[in-house]
């Protein structure tokens, strides 16, 4: 099944109060299922008004809302319409609970190794998270309003997961019963505020500015047999200002899956339905076990320009690749073994924020 949400409008002023009512949420937008193949929706205020809705009473609208899709996809449906991903938001556009991992070692080791820091041996048995800020997300293809460019704006291409309710101190093997959907996301850094708060080892908190999602999500049946081990086994691929920039494969290097991550989240609180949990950056060595290489070399390249930086450093002694400056845009995608795009794109330009 796969799922979405219409950017929500306010009611005009003045309007009546049954008006104001049935308005779809400014903020939270309104629920629509959407074609396989990304083309059709159709809206379903009779099963539930916002994907929130869903992830909290998933047992009995889930089932509801497949009947719907099973019927789109055969073409039964006259109210059905076709899909504008511009007028998406992202499928939650605003969280209880937005937590980001660091699943992909690989990219932990680099970053460390490039400012000649040893990795800790707890890295590979304790996952890293931080929480972020899940008050307001941005659209797959509004702008990323920055700032300044001196602060070091980079894009994260990842993956997530959406949970119904999760009991604290769950396993990983019952944390995987409680992952609901899946989708895509560019976790925006600030790498330039990085170092400064994390010297005051109180964690992230200004460098990590609004993440955005794709435009649908989807359960995991979706993905098939790409869907193995609690991991998503394809690539990810990331074009910046037009050319790719990176085609990692999302499976092989999640040193922890997402069971293993929603259950790491979830051992001293419980998590809200609706909670998020991210992978962190999708990163591979090279085959030969050496940093990875770009796309023009023949690698596989990278999910973010921190990691092209590090890898720069320790082979050439200096970082080149510059960080995003105003103007420059970011595409981030998955397809299937058949070509066919499974979430929609993150498709965002950076630009200056202007109070």
């Amino acid at each position: 099944m796969k799922l979405a949400t219409l950017k929500g409008t306010s009611p005009e002023q003045g309007a009546s109060l049954e008006t104001v009512a049935t308005a779809k949420n400014a903020r939270d937008g309104e629920l629509i299922v959407v074609s396989r193949d990304l083309t059709r929706a159709v809206r379903v205020p009779h099963i539930a008004a916002t994907l929130q809705h869903v992830v909290e009473d998933w047992s009995a609208l889930a089932p509801r809302l497949d009947e719907v899709y099973q019927a789109l996809n055969n073409g039964q449906l006259e109210d059905a319409f076709n899909l504008d991903m511009q007028a998406l938001h992202s499928p939650l556009p605003r969280t209880y609970h937005w937590a980001d991992g660091s699943a992909y070692l690989n990219h932990v080791q680099l970053v460390r190794q490039a400012r000649n820091a040893e990795m800790p041996e707890t890295f590979w048995t304790d996952p890293l998270m931080y929480q972020g800020g899940g008050d307001s997300f941005i659209g797959p293809y509004d702008d990323i309003e920055a700032v300044s460019e001196e602060h070091g704006i980079d894009f994260e291409g990842e993956i997530a997961v959406i949970t119904d309710d999760v009991p604290m101190a769950v396993s990983p093997e019952q944390a995987s019963g409680h992952i609901k959907l899946i989708m895509l996301v560019n976790d925006v850094s600030l790498r330039g505020l990085i170092p400064g708060e994390l010297a005051k080892g109180f964690g992230f908190f200004q460098a990590k500015p609004a993440s955005s999602f794709s435009p649908i999500c989807i359960t995991p049946d979706e993905l098939g047999d790409a869907w193995q081990d609690g991991r998503v086994h394809l690539p990810l691929t990331v074009h910046l200002n037009g050319e790719k920039f990176g085609e990692p494969e999302s499976g092989p290097d999640m040193i922890f899956n997402f069971p293993q991550l929603v259950a790491h989240a979830a051992r001293t609180r419980y998590l809200g339905a609706g909670a998020v949990i991210g992978s962190g950056t999708v990163s591979n060595p090279d085959a030969n076990g050496g940093p990875g290489k770009p796309v023009a070399d023949g690698g596989v390249g990278y999910s973010c320009l921190a990691e092209v930086r590090m890898v720069e450093k320790i082979l050439h002694g200096d970082s080149k690749t510059p960080f995003m400056r105003f103007g420059d845009r970011v595409r981030i995608e998955m397809f299937d073994r058949d070509g066919n795009s499974i979430f929609g794109a993150i498709d965002q330009q950076v630009v200056e924020y202007k109070a």
